[in-house]
């Protein structure tokens, strides 16, 4: 059931406009690549990455509770 409602997820979800958050992540992105060495670069990005990860699986989750709620 959970693919059933993943993939309605994915057909009916659409994120939200957030180019102003996307600008001022890009900017604060730049100045670190700027600042950092190459090992602490690619751990502030595993790091991003990570919250990525987290924040998709909260949103699917949020969505799968809202449908069997409204079920």
């Amino acid at each position: 059931m959970n693919e059933t409602l993943k993939s309605l997820y994915d057909r009916f979800y659409t994120p939200l406009p957030l180019t102003e958050y996307e600008q001022e992540v890009e900017t604060c992105h730049r100045q670190l690549i700027e600042r950092l060495e190459k090992p602490e670069r690619k751990l502030v990005l595993q790091i991003i990455d990570t919250q990525n990860h987290i924040i998709e699986e909260r949103s699917l989750d949020s969505f799968l509770c809202g449908f069997r709620l409204a079920w």
